[in-house]
């Protein structure tokens, strides 16, 4: 595939708002997670949760998509100056060849939580309760075009975990056509009662804070989180790039609702296409930022496609000990983690892993520690096997 130019990346997630507190807390090797204190859940686990979302304003114009989920996404666009920059590239292209395709997985399912609990005697729900606009899957998507003033292409993709990075793969293949010249991409998703007692109810939730590929690790942390990126056509003109992105791949184990491939096939088919549209071998991926999940199948089954991708000498980790697993924006978000460490010579340690797995056999990396690097791979895996990877190359 050609190169498409990164020109503005920006991520909030439980580590607190924008990049620049993320690089740090990649450098300290700080964790986001804290002992579950949402709402009014009885559960013992860890997750990921932003701060002060419930606190924030939506301008008047967008106060009838008022939930969470567009908190959230809101908090996120004013970082990095990222609205700044989506602003110059309307008016270089025009409204409408800039898209907005993101991912979520449960998009503003809280509102609609809420909304039950104040029902009337009748069983209706509240007047002032606007499923189109909160809990409906696309509502993102429209409430991000219009909070950026663009009407180009909008939708949001809901593959679970795999979401947010199947927008890159979706943005390119428009550019390709014609259709776009550039493309807000990324993801937001944000905490609810549904996730967390879904996930518990699969038994996929740690009662500790997760610990990503150790031999004791026994289910997820969940977080939440806000994460874009502005993709440009590669043009004279353009802004200076953070980053490139090289190659997507995409593939679907059809394998179960919940449970990954056990040979890792999937994954490794989506790993395989996105080193064939970059135009790079095996050896030339510097770090592979996994997915990650610290369940126990997942971690396994991941390991056995890095091996046969890529072998045992690859560096990789999982920033999910620091986020917790942010579901549909996880792609997003380990996007921009990825970007950032390219950018600055980092690699990102995983956190928590107490006891390396035996089985396991992927060059794991515990602490951070500094690098040079000229790509990057990072991994999408979700439920139904839904597999997503990226590759990244440095500016």
């Amino acid at each position: 595939m050609k190169p498409v130019a990164i020109t503005r990346m920006t991520v909030t997630s439980a580590l607190g708002a924008g990049n620049e507190t993320h690089l740090q807390a990649l450098r300290d090797g700080r964790s986001g997670l804290a002992p579950c204190r949402f709402e009014d859940v009885a559960l013992t686990c860890h997750v990921g949760e932003v701060a002060g979302v419930d606190a924030i304003a939506l301008p008047a114009e967008l106060e009838t998509h008022d939930c969470r989920n567009h908190h959230l996404a809101w908090l996120g666009l004013q970082q990095n100056g990222f609205r700044a920059a989506v602003r110059a590239a309307r008016e270089r292209y025009g409204a409408q060849r800039v898209a907005v395709l993101l991912g979520s997985s449960t998009s503003g399912i809280l509102q609609t939580e809420h909304a039950y609990r104040r029902r009337g005697p009748d069983g209706a729900l509240p007047p002032d309760f606007h499923y189109a606009e909160t809990h409906n899957t696309g509502s993102l998507a429209r409430f991000v075009a219009l909070a950026l003033q663009l009407d180009g292409p909008q939708w949001v993709v809901s593959t679970a975990c795999s979401s947010s990075a199947k927008v890159f793969a979706a943005a390119v293949r428009l550019m390709e056509l014609g259709w776009i010249d550039a493309a807000v991409v990324g993801g937001v998703d944000s905490l609810c009662l549904t996730t967390l007692y879904g996930f518990n109810s699969l038994e996929l939730l740690s009662p500790q804070i997760c610990r990503p590929w150790d031999a004791g690790r026994n289910g997820l942390s969940l977080g939440e989180a806000a994460a874009f990126a502005l993709l440009e056509r590669k043009a004279p003109g353009i802004p200076e790039p953070q980053g490139w992105l090289l190659g997507t791949g995409e593939s679907s184990d059809g394998f179960h609702m919940s449970s990954p491939l056990p040979d890792g096939g999937g994954a490794v088919d989506a790993m395989q296409q996105a080193l064939a549209g970059a135009g790079l071998q095996p050896g030339d991926i510097d770090y592979i930022n996994l997915h990650g999940t610290a369940t126990h199948n997942n971690d396994a089954a991941e390991d056995r496609a890095v091996q046969t991708v890529f072998g045992p000498a690859t560096p990789c980790s999982s920033t999910k000990g620091a986020t917790g697993h942010t579901l549909g924006a996880a792609g997003g978000v380990e996007a921009v983690l990825s970007l950032l460490a390219l950018q600055h010579g980092l690699l990102p340690g995983g956190l928590n892993r107490l006891q390396p797995d035996a089985e396991l056999h992927a060059n794991y990396v515990d602490l951070s520690r500094a690098a040079p690097l000229r790509h990057v791979l990072s991994n999408s895996f979700g439920f139904g096997g839904s597999n997503a990877s990226l590759v990244f190359g440095a500016a």
